[in-house]
């Protein structure tokens, strides 16, 4: 069985020579069965000459036999290699390999749990939306006028002003930057961003030839200083900062530095992207916005329903100068015509019947009691290790050790036991001392668990 399943996926070509097998447990588990038979399997197709590579490390299909019977097939591998979208490194990979593997405790996932998903509100929401719905075509690429309408409601009670049309509705805030970086940036511009910043796990920016430039952060959020001393282009450069419940840092841009960094930006015109994803979960009401400071057109704001409500809906959203978002609105529709008709519907319900308010009452409070408990777990297990700030809102702990860590292997050593977490290499301009946690998705018993078995492996290492 198990040769078979691997030999057609060859000869359907759907593992092209150059490709390299899962790992053997993926194929044990996608197969159901035991790696003593996926071994045996492999062994036998090496001596066939279809794969070679050594137990342990990558395998790789040689050789297609059906494809030497019948015409050549174009290397896919070598176009792959060429593609402008770079892979993600290895860590990022397994990271995002075992996102959805139900076998892992995941200890560093920046979304919310179970306990805390509005699936009551989401049903009440489909229910009312299915009982109305009707044929609603592709849309215009700015998004249904209805939910932009709500948005302008919800944004403006949060002190974000914004009218319906410079508002334009994306499938979540990824696909904000991404069209931002087509539309609005020149090639070989640079981003200015906080080091440490998730952006620098994904390569949204530099597929499209951008180059990013980190600025440090300290305790009250973007170091302004730093900035002032880079070479700022009002036509070459654009500034993103997430200065709200920073991800990975947990840190709140102070009101004093965001005053300061669109005094830098007005200065030298220099555009500003405000990631805004996790406004709405404070424990302590976070300082204004940027754009509700923006008095001069500078910031473009992005936000999202993927951390509050469901990622699954796709729901998110870009406020800016009307001739902005219909530049992107333009490329949109090149794109994807649209995000999800049914979606916005639902997400439109969610704001205007209440439901979303009373999901985020509820939310904060049960989350204010799962970020206490994962504190409470570090202060007995790593006070004397490490140090961390306590955030005031957001999904994560940003875990400093006070000695030297090597969070490769802390990551290595914990995935073997299905525990996983975010090293604070994945963010770059981070040393070896830094881990990303999350009390957002993980159970209390999840979190008491691998927190334990991450505490044995450090004390492993020093024993060594």
């Amino acid at each position: 069985m198990v040769q078979d399943y691997i030999k057609k996926k060859i000869r359907d070509g759907e593992w092209p020579v150059g490709s390299k097998l899962p790992p053997q447990r993926e194929l044990a588990s996608t197969l159901g069965v035991n790696r003593s038979t996926i071994i045996s399997a492999l062994d036998e197709l090496k001596a066939q000459g279809l794969i070679e590579g050594r137990m342990g490390s990558s395998i790789k299909v040689v050789q297609n036999i059906w494809q030497v019977l019948t015409t050549s097939t174009p290397h896919w591998n070598d176009y792959v290699q060429w593609s402008l979208h770079p892979s993600n490194d290895s860590t990022v990979k397994k990271i995002n390999h075992a996102e959805t593997d139900a076998d892992f405790l995941h200890l560093s996932k920046g979304e919310i749990g179970s306990e805390l998903h509005p699936a009551k509100e989401l049903s009440n929401a489909f229910m009312t939306v299915g009982r109305n719905i009707s044929y609603a075509g592709y849309g215009d690429g700015r998004g249904n006028l209805s939910l932009r309408k709500a948005l302008s409601n919800h944004l403006g009670s949060r002190g974000v002003p914004a009218s319906p049309d410079s508002i334009l509705i994306v499938s979540g805030s990824l696909q904000a930057l991404q069209l931002i970086s087509l539309g609005v940036l020149q090639p070989e511009s640079t981003v200015f961003l906080e080091q440490p910043s998730y952006i620098y796990s994904l390569h949204i920016f530099r597929s499209a030839g951008m180059k990013l430039k980190g600025i440090p952060v300290d305790d009250k959020g973007m170091n302004t200083d730093h900035l002032r001393q880079q070479t700022l282009s009002s036509s070459k450069s654009i500034l993103y900062t997430n200065p709200t419940f920073h991800n990975p840092t947990g840190t709140v841009m102070s009101l004093e530095r965001r005053k300061d960094i669109l005094k830098v930006c007005e200065a030298y015109q220099l555009p500003v992207i405000e990631d805004d994803i996790y406004q709405d979960l404070w424990f302590e009401e976070p300082p204004p916005t940027l754009k509700s400071l923006d008095k001069q057109g500078h910031v473009l704001y992005v936000g999202s329903f993927s951390k509050t409500i469901d990622p699954g809906l796709r729901i998110g959203w870009m406020v800016g100068p009307e001739d902005v978002v219909q530049r992107l609105a333009d490329i949109r529709m090149q794109m994807d015509y649209g995000t999800s008709m049914t979606s916005q519907t639902v997400a439109e319900h969610m704001l205007t019947s209440g439901l979303y308010d009373s999901h985020m009452h509820r939310t904060r409070e049960k989350l204010l009691k799962k970020r206490n408990y994962l504190l409470q777990l570090l202060n007995t297990h790593f006070r004397n290790e490490a140090h961390w700030k306590v955030p005031k809102g957001g999904f994560f702990i940003w875990v400093n050790f006070h000695q030297p860590v090597n969070t490769k292997y802390l990551f290595a050593e914990a995935y073997k036991q299905n525990i996983l977490i975010n090293p604070g290499t994945i963010y770059k301009g981070t040393t070896g001392r830094c881990i990303r946690l999350s009390y957002a998705y993980p159970t209390y018993e999840q979190m008491e668990k691998g927190i334990e078995v991450l505490k044995k492996i450090i004390k492993s290492m020093k024993i060594s």
